[in-house]
């Protein structure tokens, strides 16, 4: 009897074509309820998921025959990944897929905000033609330091060294990995030397809220912030306050705090704190898609196979 996988969000093709040739019967969930999807797990082997739906304790035992979920993506946190341990379901992400994705959108960003293109474009196209309050910084001249060393942090450092800027990173978790791409450095040695601080850490209870006003306040110098990683990793009241007082120069938020759990279903915000923001030029924001690109949509869903038939 063929395996049976249930695809509960869409992803590219070939994730499906290739468990297809490997003899897995691959069944179209994407537009199951989460109450229909249920009631469908009695028989399922796998699931390939994005963000739509969170894979708890009660969707695990609806599944008795589970023996893999498959997260097309970097972040595992909506899982229940001590329970599935428990269980005995392996459990895969695809951060191998996107990491160049997410670490280019991350350099188009800070260079973005260092060379106010965002600002000079609005003006050149309004007529207004300002050289020198558009000057911009090299970041050659600059320190940048990666939060998080792990597939994204490290691939956004291995960008940054054709450009010849200083590279340094901090892991809590993560020692020895220091070498003539980038210094390993404490936390504290980070705050006090870095003039750009870019975010690439796993949404977990310890990392949320991890960027607010003391954390901005410690840093010796003024800085630029990027995030590429999850928005309640970032306070927005607080990341307005250091753009207002100077503290911060500016920011490239991928993600938001008030992003819904599935994207698709973003909508808009009345809370007063973004409504600021969205008026700050030194601001950059895109809709989550750091790591969505052409190429990584591709890569994500082979990775999984290469993962899954390997497994």
């Amino acid at each position: 009897m063929e395996k049976q996988v249930a695809f509960i969000d869409s992803v590219h093709p070939i994730l499906n074509e290739r468990l297809e040739q490997a003899s897995y019967q691959c069944l179209d969930y994407t537009q199951k309820s989460k109450d229909e999807i249920l009631e469908s797990l009695s028989s399922i082997e796998g699931i390939v998921i994005r963000s739509r739906i969170r894979v708890d304790k009660s969707f695990i035992d609806a599944a008795p025959q589970l023996k893999f979920i498959a997260r097309s993506g970097a972040g595992m946190e909506n899982i229940d990944l001590k329970y599935a341990a428990e269980k005995g379901i392996i459990c895969h992400h695809a951060a191998e897929g996107n990491q160049q994705a997410v670490a280019e959108h991350a350099l188009g960003m800070l260079l973005s905000l260092l060379n106010h293109l965002k600002k000079g474009d609005r003006e050149v196209r309004n007529g207004i033609w300002q050289r020198e309050a558009n000057r911009g910084k090299e970041l050659n001249s600059l320190t940048v330091g990666i939060i998080g060393y792990g597939y994204m942090g490290s691939a956004f450092a291995k960008v940054l060294t054709g450009i010849g800027c200083k590279v340094m990173a901090y892991d809590k978790y993560k020692s020895g990995f220091g070498n003539s791409i980038v210094k390993e450095v404490s936390l504290e040695e980070l705050k006090q030397n870095a003039d750009v601080i870019s975010l690439h850490l796993p949404l977990t209870s310890e990392t949320e809220n991890y960027i607010k006003s003391s954390f901005i306040n410690e840093c010796a110098k003024s800085i630029y912030l990027l995030n590429t990683s999850r928005g309640n990793q970032l306070v927005i009241e607080d990341l307005v306050g250091g753009l207002k007082s100077g503290k911060v120069l500016g920011a490239g938020l991928d993600v938001f705090e008030y992003e819904k759990t599935s994207f698709e279903n973003w909508g808009n915000n009345s809370n007063p704190e973004w409504d600021i923001l969205k008026t700050f030029d030194n601001v950059i924001m895109s809709p989550h898609v750091a790591g969505w690109t052409e190429e990584s949509y591709f890569k994500l869903s082979n990775v999984l196979a290469d993962k899954i038939l390997g497994q």
